[in-house]
């Protein structure tokens, strides 16, 4: 017989994605399951699409750098270029667009898509993502975006996290425009669309330059004279008395008040806040962890009431943001809120002897009919190894079958975790455990 030379496969899984073995489903579960119940409370209604998408849907209006550098895009067997979605707020703005028509405004939808980003792989940041995406169809104005930082801010409160321990970034890119367009008239220059596009790409890499680079970057993207007024003026200290005479400031004063009123007390104004995405007409936000240990930003969104234009249709005011899962578990992982592992069993049928195998599952049968998740032994360890198996799965009950329970109908039950021991007949089991829980 001729040898098999072939390498055998790795069971890594692709460089940047996850495997959710049991245990990381259930915290993966915790995550979306949150997500869910928070969006639901505010009236959201899921929806969902295909991971799939055509290369022009993001052409234009997902930050140039992201559609160049870090899709997975493909020409299929058709000859069509296919993009996996690296963000859904295109995909919910085509959605829309494709039944505006029938649907009936406003729309609060929400959905948890896998997204795909060819990047490094590094804290915070994998190839694949799930994403919390909450989104408002067909509400202008500042009560639809304090409803969507309301709802951020909700949701991670539901996650047990203090408000000292993240913090809303807000900025408005109405301020932005006027903020540029005062500097650039003081240069002697004029602010093209372009320009002020590439000044906005350099303002949004701000925090990870060198001041020197900053510099530098800011003059190929708007020219000398306009890049050092920008540098000089539109600093940290004086940005902020800058953007409060503009007219669009009362926009951004209304929203804070909104928000004081609703009981969310930890929005701050960020001028140099931009978001990349090139779809944003108004609000921007980013939430940040205050953590030392891990000061990043955690998701963030904003207003995009044009984005619908791209598809001949007219323009429907619409806000909203992503909530990344691996960012989130980082965040609660810092400050230590995440829970303990917790079994969906909650009781483990042993056995003493395989003949017992028959009556242990028509015993666990029964305890399923009264609402209990029943795991049973059909392996011929030990009763004493079969506990172990049980506790290390986190299985708190442990119910024994042998000959002699099953001719006296009364069963010992054992709590894992107290280590307290009862005799029951079977009628009274499931009782006894729905009733003091794991």
């Amino acid at each position: 017989m001729a040898e098999n030379t072939s390498a055998k496969l790795s069971t890594a899984p692709y460089k940047g994605v996850r495997d959710f073995y049991p245990r990381e489903r259930f915290f993966f579960n915790y995550l979306t399951d949150i997500m869910r119940a928070g969006a639901e409370s505010f009236g959201y209604e899921e929806y969902s699409a295909s991971v799939l998408e055509p290369t022009e849907l993001y052409a234009g209006k997902t930050s140039e750098e992201i559609l160049r550098e870090q899709t997975y895009t493909f020409t299929d067997r058709g000859g069509r270029s296919v993009t996996l979605r690296p963000e859904m707020t295109p995909t919910a703005a085509r959605m829309v667009a494709a039944r505006r028509r029938e649907l009936s405004f406003p729309l609060r939808w929400y959905s948890l898509p896998n997204c795909f980003r060819y990047e490094r792989p590094q804290k915070g940041r994998l190839r694949e993502h799930w994403q919390l995406n909450c989104d408002l169809f067909g509400v202008a104005g500042v009560a639809g975006d304090a409803e969507i930082l309301h709802l951020a801010h909700h949701l991670l409160q539901c996650y047990g996290a203090r408000e000292d321990q993240f913090v809303i970034r807000v900025n408005h890119r109405a301020l932005l425009h006027e903020a540029l367009a005062a500097l650039a008239r003081e240069a002697g220059e004029r602010l093209t669309p372009a320009r002020e596009a590439a000044v906005l790409r350099t303002m949004d890499r701000r925090d990870k330059m060198a001041p020197d680079a900053y510099l530098k970057a800011l003059e190929a993207a708007a020219g000398k004279a306009l890049a050092d007024a920008v540098h000089s003026r539109f600093t940290p200290e004086a940005a902020p008395a800058f953007c409060s005479a503009l007219p669009s400031y009362s926009q951004l004063e209304a929203l804070m008040g909104y928000l004081k009123q609703l009981g969310v007390g930890n929005a701050r104004h960020d001028p140099f806040l931009v978001r990349g995405f090139d779809y944003y007409t108004g609000m921007v936000f980013e939430v940040y962890d205050t953590a030392e240990e891990n000061p990043r930003a955690l998701f963030g969104g904003g207003r995009y009431d044009r984005l619908l234009e791209m598809f001949g249709t007219e323009p429907i005011p619409a806000v909203g943001f992503g909530m990344g899962d691996v960012r989130i578990r980082d965040f609660l992982e810092t400050h230590h809120l995440m829970p303990a592992y917790s079994s969906p069993t909650d009781l483990f049928v042993a056995t003493v002897g395989a003949e017992m195998h028959l009556t242990a599952m028509q015993v666990a049968q029964h305890l399923r009919e009264e609402g209990l998740n029943v795991a049973v032994n059909l392996t011929d360890r030990k009763v004493g190894a079969q506990i172990r198996r049980a506790a290390d799965r986190a299985i708190p009950w442990v119910l024994v079958v042998g000959e002699e329970e099953r001719t006296h109908a009364v069963y010992p039950l054992k709590h894992l975790p107290t280590g307290r021991e009862y005799s029951l007949p079977l009628s009274a089991v499931a009782e006894t455990i729905l009733s003091l829980g794991k």
